[in-house]
């Protein structure tokens, strides 16, 4: 990332606020001519004293000199706040409205981004957080600076050398001089200081998504007593960045004596200058103070140009992260253009091949067929690849070779949106956002009535036991247990009311009298519906009209329950395992 570059990627988020931009850099106009003031007051006031001392003229001219000098000088500092704060606020409020619309940008960027990117070992929560997070902030101070801070300083110090050069070219060309040298040692610095940024850049990335990490496995953490394990391994990270700060601040102190050993040459030889001026008659005594005044204008920004750097390489390396994820083209969802009238529901898989991004294989030539309006029941052990599937049919990845069909057209060319909306998914775990029961609810439906959400309910066998809660449906829904929330994911099932339907372990977290009561009410919305479920139980398997047996990755059986049983192959094996885990024979014995 150059500055040039940069500065072409933020100039988008700055052109709406022109009129902003405008009035700030005319207060900075203002305000740099404002600051040369007491400069010129200085060598007045010091010239004319020395005038009257030696025209031995009475104390009371001297008075009547320095109210009107007091008078002037007071003027122009109340005139110059007035400025000052014109010029701030305008800069804050112009920094603020870019944070707000660089912040939104982002949000609204990553959430049209497909699964891929989220799932990329390069994108794990804790990087990408610190990725937006200091890339923003960077901007911003970048922004804040430039019209706050930068603007100002390098506005006084231009207005202040022209004076210079228009009072005595010689010493004009002596802080002229002085310029270069100081941009040359600061560009050093700066070259100097990059590697242990961009370290520190990462090890940010590493701690950070350590931390959340530890604390989504805070669980197991304590259960297997490795607190100080989890420990030792954060101090690791904290000890390399410490060492990576010390070095940075190191570097630092070093290059900023060498720049105030340089500024301390030009006050120097600017002294002597105006002094042999002095001394020949050239120059006014008050013009030695004046211009170092000057000099003081002119060498504060230079003072400042460590920091500026610091600043800009910032900008510059937190950018690359920031503008990689907000401009990543090829990680946009992929939507094609089809919206048919009605969904029916036929699916067909054909020779279709799944590698994940991270290289590894799911898919090995998948064919098999999932008629409309029946269910279809995924079965295999743990890795078969029946999410993949599940992951694919929802568009959420693309085939890596092969082709899904629906109703005939292929998957790739349906309106994502439109796709999803006739889709309903539940998974083993289903997100609660945090919010209140009915919110959730109506993640499925947002327009949805009251007696919508009740209706819902009921069909989920969740309605009664939100009513036994204090606030109802206005209760935080992240104080219901794990099944009631899965539930509650039903219910959104419900009220969406979709023509296809993914159910992933549905069940998985429901206790047995839930399980029967939320069976009821699936069998109940699976009529007239295409069906695909994954489910290591026995009843739901069963039910479903169709079955196809994953292993390894690859289709190997499907069928009804009755032939594939029959077949004593893969499906009679894990069949018989799961009612050997039932312990039929105990259960139909009690039942005798």
């Amino acid at each position: 990332m150059t500055l040039s570059a940069l500065y072409k990627k933020i100039s988008p988020f700055v052109k709406p606020y022109k009129k902003l931009v405008v009035a700030t850099l005319l207060l900075t106009f203002l305000g740099s001519f404002a600051a040369q003031v007491n400069a010129l007051i200085l060598k007045y006031t010091v010239d004319s004293i020395s005038e009257l001392m030696v025209a031995g003229e009475p104390l009371s001219k001297g008075f009547y000199l320095l109210t009107v000098i007091s008078i002037v000088l007071l003027s122009k500092e109340l005139l110059y706040s007035i400025i000052q704060f014109g010029q701030k606020f305008y800069g804050e409020k112009l920094r603020i409205y870019i944070t707000r619309d660089i912040s939104q940008t982002i949000v609204e960027k990553i959430l049209t981004y497909r699964m891929e990117f989220y799932t990329s070992s390069e994108n794990e929560s804790g990087k990408l957080q610190t990725r937006i997070d200091l890339g923003i902030s960077s901007l911003t101070r970048l922004v804040q600076n430039f019209f706050i801070d930068i603007l100002p300083l390098f506005a006084n110090a231009f207005v202040a050398l022209i004076i210079m050069f228009y009072a005595n070219f010689y010493v004009g060309l002596v802080s002229l001089c002085i310029i270069p040298i100081y941009f040359y040692i600061s560009q050093l610095q700066a070259t100097k200081l990059s590697g242990f940024r961009r370290r520190m850049r990462n090890y940010r990335e590493t701690k950070n998504n350590g931390i959340i990490s530890l604390i989504e496995s805070i669980t197991v953490i304590k259960s297997f007593v490795r607190e100080p394990m989890e420990a030792d391994r954060h101090k690791k990270i904290q000890f390399d960045m410490t060492e990576n700060q010390m070095q940075t601040r190191k570097t630092s102190f070093i290059f900023d004596s060498v720049k105030g050993f340089v500024e301390q040459i030009g006050v120097v030889v600017i002294i002597i200058l105006t002094a042999y001026f002095v001394l020949n008659g050239s120059m006014t005594i008050g013009a030695i103070m004046f211009h170092i005044m000057l000099f003081n204008n002119v060498s504060a920004p230079i003072r400042q140009l460590h920091r500026i750097y610091d600043e800009v390489n910032d900008a510059l390396i937190y950018s690359e992260g920031f503008f990689d994820i907000l401009e990543s083209e090829k990680e946009k969802e992929v939507s094609g253009s089809f919206i048919p009238e009605k969904i029916t529901g036929l699916i067909e898989i054909k020779n279709v091949d799944f590698v994940y991004p991270n290289g590894t294989q799911a898919l090995w030539d998948i064919n098999f067929k999932i008629r409309p309006n029946e269910t279809t029941a995924l079965v295999g052990l743990s890795g078969a690849g029946k999410s993949t599937i599940i992951n694919l049919l929802d568009k959420f990845y693309l085939p890596t070779a092969g082709t899904i069909y629906l109703d005939g057209v292929d998957l790739f060319d349906y309106d994502t949106d439109f796709l999803r909306k006739n889709i309903g998914l539940v998974l083993q775990k289903n997100h609660i956002f945090k919010g209140t029961i009915a919110d959730n609810i109506l993640y499925g439906k947002p327009d949805a009535t009251q007696l919508e959400i009740e209706a819902a309910s009921k069909q989920a066998y969740i309605h009664d036991q939100i009513m036994q809660l204090p606030n109802g449906y206005n209760s935080d829904a992240h104080l219901l247990s794990g099944g009631q929330q899965q539930r509650i994911a039903i219910a959104r099932l419900f009220l969406k009311n979709p023509p296809i339907i993914f159910l992933d372990e549905p069940t998985a977290s429901l206790d047995a009298i839930a399980t029967e009561q939320i069976k009821n009410s699936l069998d109940a919305i699976k009529k007239d519906r295409t069906v695909i479920i994954i489910s290591h139980s026995i009843s739901q398997i069963i039910d479903a009209s169709h079955i196809v047996v994953l292993e390894k990755g690859k289709a190997v059986e499907n069928g009804s329950h009755d032939d594939l049983y029959q077949l004593k192959g893969p499906y009679f094996e894990i069949f018989t395992a799961m009612a050997n885990s039932l312990n039929i024979d105990k259960i139909t014995q009690t039942f005798d």
